[in-house]
Parts: structure tokens; C-alpha cells; sequence
């Protein structure tokens, strides 16, 4: 309804039920190619370029990057693709989307699976009452400015955006599955095309228009996947999260992992994530 034309790529057959992969900030599909290939064998997996990302359209007013707009996007995609339901993957600022559409549109949503983001009453709330998380999420400030952060993170051939993966303090530490120089080519080829910052930096520019939400609950069975060793989110909102699912809610923390989850801890990820599914379907059967 947007008129947009949206990228994805996809893996496994078409009919088999649909999982869908919303990335969060700053990436695109490709920070889920170890989920495309895992779960291909029982999924039709659909890693998306958000609104503004990648190789899809970016309207270039702010006023285009709603929260409303960013869900309604969801629910054109998932009729386009010809399914009324997805088990709702999402990341970081994709996991905001996913929580809002799981509250929104429950009846489109057979499972959740969250990564590094907590429900966003949480996150709201927690914000204003812990100056730690404050700071950590200054970004989203910075980000209501025009034209300087995107000038920032593109100076000295975008060292501040690769920084953010590479880096000792945000990046995947030691133990994790670090990014090749293949990889951060990709990240870079994307993000220093003629205006791809402007897009992914506007959902933020208009997040507090938006909150806080008139609703709060989630019925969907939901996994909420984190890494302790997140620069950006604290910890304790993980398990704060669970007050707001009002179904089945399962929570694992990696010690060692960092924010960029799916790619930090990719074998990990995929195994939590393979028994949640084949859990809940024992559940449901029993």
C-alpha cells in the first residue's frame, strides 16, 4: 500500500510456513546469513531490508519513518509473499518492530524470537530511571539532529560504523564468529551508496512521537535471545520483559556474546532457537 518496492532474499520453499528476519542498526539482511541458511529445511526464510535500508525504497522525509508505517510495512510483506502468519524474527531495532507487531497484530504472529531488544515499555521506562541506560542510548539523541550523524558516521571512510562491530568495547569479542574483511566490504558497499544513512537514521527520528504505547500486552509464545556483553542495552531489562508476555516466555543470556547476536554466536543462536520452535510445538501437541 506504500508504493514502495521492498528487497529481500530468500532460502528454502516456497508453501513451507513463513519466517520472517527484520535486521536492526546499522545493518541489512545480511546480518541474518547463518539463520538463512539453518533454517531453510522447515522454513521459507525472508531476510528483509527495512524501510530505508539497502535495496529498498527510502522515502526521504522523516515523516515516512513512523513506527505505525514501519508495522504496516510488516503486514503488506507478509500478503505480498501470500501468508497471513510468520514466526517474527527480529534484532536490535527489528525487534522493536517485531514487539509492536506481535502487540499490534497478534493473529499474525505464531512465535516470537527477540534479539538484544527488550519489550519497548521496558525499554522506556528503564531509560528514564537509569542514567547508565541513558547513556548507553544516547544515540537515539543524537540521532534527532539533521544531517550530522549522518556525516559522523560516514567521516574517515565510515571508521565509526565499523567500529561498531570490530571495536573492543562494541564489537564481537574474541570468543565470538568475527566479521571477515568480506563482510565488512558488504556493510560498507551498503551504507556508502549516495544517501543509504538518511533512511535507516529517520526510524529513529521519529521513535518519540511514538512512545509510550497505549498497549502493552503479548500473547504471542515468545524467545528472548541475549548477549550479556551488549555495549548498548543493560542486561536487566531482559528479565523485566517478562512481566509484559503474557504466554509462554523463555529467556537465555550468552555470557560471553555481544549485541550483534545472530552473527556473534551463530551455532548457539541457531540450536536456542531450533528448540524453542520444536518446545513449543511439543507444548502445543501435549
Amino acid at each position: 500500500d506504500s508504493g514502495l518496492r521492498f528487497h529481500y532474499v530468500a532460502s528454502g520453499e516456497r508453501g513451507k510456513p513463513l519466517m520472517l528476519l527484520l535486521h536492526g542498526f546499522p545493518e541489512f539482511w545480511y546480518s541474518w546469513r547463518h539463520q538463512l541458511r539453518e533454517f531453510k529445511s522447515e522454513y521459507r526464510v525472508v531476510a528483509l531490508d527495512l524501510r530505508g535500508y539497502g535495496e529498498t525504497d527510502g522515502p526521504s522525509h522523516r515523516e515516512n519513518y513512523s513506527l505505525d508505517s514501519l508495522i504496516l510495512d510488516i503486514k503488506d510483506i507478509l500478503d505480498a509473499l501470500g501468508y497471513s502468519k510468520c514466526v517474527l524474527t527480529g534484532h536490535d531495532w527489528g525487534g522493536m518492530i517485531s514487539w509492536l507487531i506481535a502487540i499490534c497484530y497478534p493473529e499474525m504472529v505464531t512465535k516470537l524470537i527477540i534479539l538484544n531488544f527488550p519489550h519497548p515499555t521496558v525499554f522506556t521506562e528503564y531509560v528514564l530511571q537509569h542514567p547508565s541506560q541513558l547513556i548507553k542510548s544516547a544515540h537515539y539523541f543524537f540521532f534527532q539532529m539533521p544531517w550530522l550523524p549522518e556525516f559522523m558516521l560516514a567521516v574517515h571512510d565510515f571508521k565509526f560504523l565499523k567500529n561498531l562491530f570490530i571495536s573492543q568495547a562494541s564489537g564481537i569479542g574474541r570468543n565470538g564468529c568475527r566479521l571477515t574483511e568480506e563482510d565488512i566490504e558488504a556493510y560498507l558497499y551498503i551504507f556508502s551508496q549516495p544517501g543509504a544513512l538518511t533512511g535507516p537514521i529517520n526510524h529513529y527520528r521519529n521513535l518519540f512521537s511514538c512512545l509510550p504505547l497505549k498497549r502493552h500486552e503479548v500473547t504471542t509464545p515468545t524467545l528472548l535471545l541475549w548477549g550479556e556483553k551488549d555495549a548498548f542495552m543493560e542486561v536487566e531489562m531482559a528479565e523485566i520483559t517478562r512481566v509484559y508476555v503474557k504466554s509462554y516466555f523463555r529467556l537465555t543470556v550468552l555470557s560471553t556474546a555481544s549485541h550483534w547476536l545472530q552473527q556473534d554466536q551463530p551455532d548457539i543462536v541457531n540450536k536456542l532457537i531450533w528448540t524453542f520452535l520444536k518446545e513449543e510445538g511439543q507444548r502445543k501437541r501435549e
